[in-house]
């Protein structure tokens, strides 16, 4: 059989139950004590049976009551504690977050936003998707990721950017080339050198090829590296150098390497925050999207 209660009225039986006094009850729900009369009325009604014998001093649970009391409780509690659960994610306190980043971010940048906004939020889960620029892209417009951290999008794409820092280039060589004792290196340099490029799909590509564009350069590639990790063990064994950008500088093994700023001229590659156009980002989501932007390194 089901009895047509509501929550307001197994709130106002749980607060007389509670007190044994209507006066009371009423003083602790907010509300007059002719209203919740008609309240408990009302749940005797839908129940088929008195809740409470009651005379004008003394109120008192019946058998029916006293077997309603602990369901009601119950109710209540749950309902209140989804709804405390409710908040605490609009207030983007917890809830699930899912980041796509370049790998350089992935290994500088994320790790320590995300522990210190764990510390903060304990309860907040994130999962992390990792690759190139593409891979990024498609991942935030597929919905599989909140937002994504990678350089400026084409106009064309439905995603919003937003600008986060600028990430300058330096040339990577090996810790005994005489350019490592340089404190900086135009971009000419590549062009009596073996150059180890980047993949093609790789966002450091498009910013290499300008820069030897700009300068009117014809480099020698040596050889192209599918990954950074690749691209440092190939300078260190002596087969030629490359230029980076500073945050890929995470992704080496630095051991028998250096590191030399590039200028003349000075590249940088934009990084900053993707996300779908049209579509809203969960409350945890956007929190923990502005700290990463106020974090910025």
């Amino acid at each position: 059989m089901k009895i047509p209660l509501t929550l307001q009225q197994l709130e106002a039986f749980a607060e007389v139950a509670r007190t044994g006094n209507f006066r009371a009850a009423a003083q602790a729900l907010h509300v007059s004590q002719p209203a919740l009369s008609r309240t408990i009325k009302l749940c005797e009604d839908a129940v088929g049976t008195r809740l409470f014998d009651r005379d004008t001093r003394h109120v008192e649970i019946t058998p029916a009551g006293r077997e309603l009391l602990p369901i009601a409780q119950r109710i209540l509690a749950d309902f209140n504690g989804a709804f405390g659960e409710l908040a605490q994610f609009l207030e983007g306190r917890s809830g699930h977050v899912t980041i796509a980043a370049l790998p350089s971010a992935g290994v500088a940048l994320l790790p320590p936003a995300i522990a210190a906004f764990r510390r903060e939020h304990p309860q907040v889960e994130f999962s992390f998707l990792e690759g190139p620029a593409e891979v990024v892209r498609a991942a935030v417009d597929e919905g599989r990721a909140d937002f994504g951290i990678t350089v400026r999008p084409a106009p064309h794409e439905p995603l919003r950017y937003r600008h986060w820092m600028d990430d300058p280039f330096v040339l990577v060589c090996r810790a005994d080339d005489p350019l490592a004792a340089r404190s900086s290196v135009p971009w000419t340099v590549f062009a009596g050198q073996p150059f180890i490029a980047s993949g093609s799909k790789s966002s450091i590509r498009p910013i290499t090829d300008a820069a030897f564009l700009r300068k009117g350069m014809q480099v020698h590639q040596a050889l192209v590296f599918p990954s950074v990790a690749a691209g440092g063990a190939m300078v260190l064994a002596g087969l030629g150098v490359t230029a980076l950008p500073k945050l890929a500088l995470h992704l080496l093994n630095h051991q028998g390497l250096a590191t030399v700023p590039l200028t003349s001229p000075a590249m940088t590659r934009p990084v900053g925050l993707i996300t779908r156009a049209g579509r809203s980002l969960s409350p945890v989501a956007r929190a923990f999207m502005d700290r990463v932007v106020a974090s910025k390194p």
